[in-house]
């Protein structure tokens, strides 16, 4: 079953899945025509392969760790720490260990 995205002025629980992490899932917690946000969850060792969005997006690590490449450069990204990446720009995940992602993505409409 999906889960409903929230609704306007409806509090979000983002807090760490804790022992849960393992057997959890990613969801879309919300989405409108600008806007998408959702819980990327990445077990150990897999990796989202190279793919790119056309809008700005923000990748904020809740818990556990993973490995973002862009543009040849791969940095760590740590429970606590946040990067941002401009539309467009190609960019993989892998987990080092199981993670929880909170993922911002301001979606692309061309101007008319």
């Amino acid at each position: 079953m999906a889960i409903a995205h929230a609704a306007s002025g409806q509090l979000i629980d983002i807090t760490p899945l804790g022992d849960r992490l393992a057997q959890a899932q990613s969801h879309a917690l919300c989405k409108t025509d600008d806007l998408e946000v959702m819980r990327l969850v990445i077990p150990a060792q897999r990796t989202v392969p190279p793919h790119h969005v056309d809008g700005d997006l923000t990748l904020q690590c809740l818990e556990g760790e993973v490995e973002l490449t862009t543009d040849g450069r791969t940095c760590q990204v740590a429970a606590g720490q946040m990067l941002w990446l401009a539309g467009g720009v190609e960019y993989s995940i892998t987990a080092r260990q199981d993670a929880s992602l909170l993922v911002t993505i301001a979606l692309y409409r061309p101007r008319a």
